[in-house]
Order: structure tokens, then sequence, then C-alpha cells
């Protein structure tokens, strides 16, 4: 592996922080980007080094290269100045640099519609200069800033299709066919089927997924008026995927197949191809080696299929080689077993193999950047989002390490993760803040021995403010059975949340004889008149209402399809987790799973009913 070699370099660069430039610094991150190398020291020193050279960029290649990297990685503040100064030179960018200002502004998710405005009328400029990958680039960095120019839009589109017509290389025609489909138009090019046709056959499967949801797209439109044209791209997608599935039976090479399928996803694959592509796994497990074991881990937990016998065979693989595994691997390793809520049948010695393996590089480098001064790490350690991410996924197997948890939850990591959140997009920085908050109230609930502070309570209400809960069908019918099982709607709580913020669908209490005890002010639930309107949550914890002596609360929870494996009734860890700390807190929880009230033995409402007394008040 170059990762070993890849971490000295980069020590190296962060000791010479201050004397790189832009383009140094672009050209290392744009190595570090084809490598799949991310360290969150670098960013955070590249973010200070080049924040300090703004005003030093006044010519428009010097500063479209500071852009394209600090761009991304800036705050409000600093993003607002970047963009002033592209607005004064924009028309001074070159036909290239024009397309990296665009590409950085939807990375950005820039919202200043001057920017766009100007941006996209120098691009009209300049589009007879582009390739055809440049035209799709351009256009797909468009729609993700809804920029507003249907006249743009139109000579694009003409743009790809005469593109199209003319190319003969798979990745660029998937490509132009993928970005042609998100364009508004009334009709498809009808000489667009017969080019993918053509090329088919050469295509990998990351090809294929991508001419997959364009033609579907283009189906369900409803694009062409004509009956024609519509047969010709369900013939097509038939076509499509016989090639899909013969390539996947033909792979002979795990490698490869893991690098064909990263970025496939979707409908199409979960339809047509997952399957065929677990059986391939199965077929090439035997070439399943400690430097591919943490790809098809992270896959696996992409398709949402528990498949014991290769999550069996990634556990052997890992704990015979542990030692040759990167330490930032185990968090990929472990996670469909966490995610899965599956034990093989060492898991002891693999969780325990895994944290071992790691737990050197839990310590927070010592590394407090300045304005004046950049300090170098003394040891590789996990970027802070992934140690949380770490944490969180150990936690949904009720695994805490003591190190681990305690370094989280100290001032210092806390301090820099804060730091980094603001390099990431705003996607992976709320993502990174809900799981800290998620590992937060596991380790106070299940570890109160680590005396670790609760220390979320703003977010969660800041959440709660936001939040819109509207009931489904489903719900609404458990409500009205609920109430006529236990003597009344005063008998049951809908939309309540529990201490740390814990949201569960229905909560009752019982008296030692198992007897309903009503609630005296009962919170309103206002519904729609076809059900589908909001609930309006309890908000506050009714801490006061504890069961009499002898008692119980009692949480009702209806589970959908999200919260089991997509290929089997197997609960996973999220579902498992929460009804842990439910119990810890106190209540008595049932899980009403979906294939369950929605079976065939349930189909009348005199069922329903039975169902639930036997859940709420059997012994």
């Amino acid at each position: 592996s170059y990762r070993p070699l890849l971490e000295k370099c980069n020590a190296i660069f962060l000791q010479s922080i201050k004397g790189l430039d832009a383009d140094n610094i672009s050209i290392i991150l744009g190595v570090y980007q084809s490598l799949h190398f991310n360290n969150c020291d670098f960013r955070l020193a590249v973010k200070w080094r080049l924040t300090e050279l703004i005003n030093t960029q006044t010519d428009p290649t010097g500063f479209v290269r500071l852009f394209a990297v600090l761009g991304p990685l800036s705050g409000t503040v600093v993003r607002k100045r970047l963009e002033s100064a592209a607005l004064l030179m924009v028309e001074e960018f070159s036909p290239s640099q024009t397309l990296a200002i665009i590409e950085t502004m939807a990375e950005m998710e820039c919202r200043n519609p001057q920017l766009i405005q100007q941006v996209a009328s120098t691009l009209s400029k300049h589009l007879d200069m582009y390739k055809p990958l440049d035209a799709a680039k351009t256009t797909q960095a468009l729609l993700t800033l809804h920029c507003q120019k249907p006249e743009l839009y139109a000579e694009l589109r003409q743009m790809l299709i005469r593109y199209l017509h003319v190319s003969v290389v798979p990745y660029e025609i998937s490509m132009l066919t993928r970005v042609l489909s998100q364009l508004p138009s009334p009709r498809t090019d009808h000489l667009i089927p017969a080019r993918i046709d053509d090329v088919l056959p050469q295509c990998n499967l990351s090809d294929l997924n991508a001419f997959a949801i364009a033609i579907t797209k283009w189906v369900r439109n409803g694009s062409s008026y004509q009956p024609s044209t519509a047969a010709v791209h369900v013939k097509l997608l038939q076509k499509l995927n016989m090639c899909g599935l013969e390539r996947l039976q033909k792979a002979n090479d795990l490698d490869l197949l893991l690098e064909e399928l990263k970025y496939v996803g979707g409908e199409w694959f979960e339809e047509v191809l997952a399957e065929e592509t677990m059986a391939s796994f199965e077929r090439l497990k035997g070439q399943i080696t400690w430097s591919n074991v943490a790809e098809l881990a992270l896959f696996l937990t992409k398709t949402n299929c528990l498949h014991i016998g290769l999550l069996d065979q990634i556990a052997s693989v890992t704990l015979q080689h542990i030692n040759k595994i990167h330490f930032s691997a185990t968090y990929a390793i472990l996670l469909p077993f966490n995610v899965f809520n599956y034990d093989p049948p060492q898991a002891e010695d693999l969780f325990e193999s895994c944290v071992q393996r790691s737990r050197p590089h839990f310590t927070l480098s010592d590394n407090s950047m300045t304005a004046s001064q950049i300090c170098v790490p003394v040891a590789d350690t996990f970027d802070p989002h992934l140690l949380v991410l770490f944490g969180y996924s150990l936690a949904l197997a009720s695994y805490f390490p003591e190190d681990l948890i305690k370094t989280i939850f100290s001032v210092n990591f806390l301090a820099k993760l804060d730091s980094q959140l603001d390099t990431l997009s705003d996607v992976l920085n709320m993502r990174i803040r809900l799981r800290l908050m998620e590992l937060n109230r596991a380790v106070c609930l299940e570890c109160p021995e680590f005396q670790t502070t609760w220390f979320h309570d703003r977010y969660c209400q800041q959440l709660l403010n936001k939040g819109n809960v509207s009931i489904g069908p489903v719900q609404q019918q458990i409500h009205e059975i609920l109430g006529q099982l236990l003597g009344g709607s005063n008998y049951v709580k809908a939309a309540v949340f529990t201490p740390y913020y814990y949201f569960t669908d229905f909560e009752c209490v019982l008296d030692k004889h198992r007897k309903p005890i009503p609630y005296v002010a009962q919170n309103t639930v206002f519904l729609s008149k076809n059900g589908s309107g909001p609930w309006r949550p309890d908000k506050e914890f009714h801490e006061e209402k504890y069961p009499p002596l002898g008692g119980e609360r009692v949480v009702i929870e209806f589970l959908n399809a999200k919260a089991f494996c997509k290929n089997s009734h197997h609960i996973k860890g999220e579902a498992a987790m929460k009804k842990r700390h439910l119990e810890i807190l106190g209540y008595r929880v049932i899980q009403i799973p979906h294939f369950e009230w929605n079976s065939m033995e349930l189909s009348t409402k005199d069922a329903w009913i039975e169902y639930l007394k036997q859940k709420i008040f059997a012994e």
C-alpha cells in the first residue's frame, strides 16, 4: 500500500506549508484527490495559508487556482471575499478558468445570483471552445447552481447532442447522456438510443448505470410523445439489463469488479443487478484480501443487504491480516457488522483486534494552528470526523472503548472537530454533527461511569424546531386502534419525545395490573382530513408522569422497511440501539414490524386489535 508513503509526504508538506503557494497546493490536492487521500491537518493548514494569500492573487490564473482550492474549504466570510473578487475579474477568465470557477461554485453550493449570472454569461461566449466532457461538466454545474438561463440551456443541449452523435468513447457517451437527461426537453433526439445501443457491449458497470438512470428518466417523464420512441427506450433498457448481468457473470477479478461498482447504485442496481452482484462476490470471495477487504465492506454496507457468508469471510481475512491493514480502514471493515446488527463467529476477537489496531491513532495530534504558527502532528491519527463516525459505529454494537470515548469528548478534540467541520460540505457537516449527538446520547445512557456530559440540548431543540413530523396512514390507523383498545384517546400519547430526544410513535402507561392509566393533560394531535397532515408532537418531556409503583411506561414503535436489511427481516443496528436505550430510560418497548402489520394474517380490524392486545398486555 502507498498510504504510509503518502503520510510521510504529507508530514513534509505540513512542515513546509508557509513556503507553498497556490500553484503548489493546487497540484498537491489534485494528486491527493486522484489517490483518494484526505488529511484534516493538511486541509486546515491549506485553509490558513491560502486565506493569507487572497490579497496577493490579482491575476486571473493565480486567483482561479486559489478560488478552486480555498472556496470549498472556507466559511461564510471568506467565501464572500472570494465571490466579490471573482465578480471583479469574471470577464477576464479564459474558457478553462471559467469552467474551473463554475465547477467550484457548484461544489461550494454558491447562492450568489449576481455571480452565477455573470459567470453564465461569460460561459456562453466560450461554448465553442469546450470539448465534450467540458460541455457536460458546464451543464451539470449550471443545473446544480439552479441557473435561470433557458436560452443557454437550449444552446448547451444542442451542443451535447452534436457531441453525442460523433463520440465513440463509452464513458464520454454515458456522461453526455446522463447530463442530457437532466435538461428540460419535450422530446429526446431520435439518434440518441442508437448511439447508446452501439456502445453498450463496450461499457463497464458504471457507464451502464449512467445510461439506465437517463433512459429510465426519459421513460417516466414521458419526454417523447411518440409511442414508437418509448418502445425503443424500453427495448434499450432490456438490452442494457442483459449487458449488466452478463458483465457480472463473466467477472473473474474481485478488485476490478469493486472498481467498476464504486459509483454504481440506485434503483437500477437494486432491481436488476443486486442479486447477481452478490452471487459474483460469493463466487470470488476467495479473492478477498487485506488490501480490498475495507472497500468490499463499504460496498456491502451501501447495498443494505445482509450476506452472512461474505461478512464471515471479511471477519476471517481481517483477523488473519490485521497488522497489514491501515488503521483508518478498521472503521469501514466494522461498519457492515454494526449497521446490520450482525455478530460473526469471532465477533469479540474481531472488534478487539480492530480497536487494538486503531488505538495508537486515537490520540489527538498536538496541532494547534494559529495565524502565526503551524505545528506538525507527532503521529498519524484519525481525522476528527472519521473518529466520530468510528465511535458511533461501535456504539451501534454497544461497544465503547474508554480511551476512544475520552478522546472524542475532550475539549481539544471537539475544538479541532469544529475547525474541520468548516472545511467539509454542508451535507457531511450536518451528518457528523448528528452522529456526534447520537454518540453523546449513547455514551450517557450506556456508560454513565465515564461521566460524559450531555451537551446537545440546544442542538436537539434546534432540530426539533426545524422538523415537521408527518403522520403516515399506518400510524394514523394504529393510533385509532390503540385508542379503542386502551379505552379512549386520552390513554395514549402520539408523537412523543423522550428524555435525550428520542422520537417515538406512541406511549401509554399501565399500572401494576396491566391496566391503562389515562393522561390528565393529553396533548392534541391535529390531522388533516386525509390523515396526511403534520403531527403536533409533544415537545416536552413528561417526566412527572412516572408510572405508579409496579406499573410501566410503554412505547409502541412502527418499524418501516428502513429498520430492516433489504433482503431479510433482520433488524438493523440503529433500531436495535434505540430499543436498548429506551429500555435503559425505563420504557417497555413494543416494536411493530411493517411485514407483520401488513401481512395477510392481519388483514382485518379485529386481527389488528388482537395483535396489539397481545403485544401490550401479554405477560
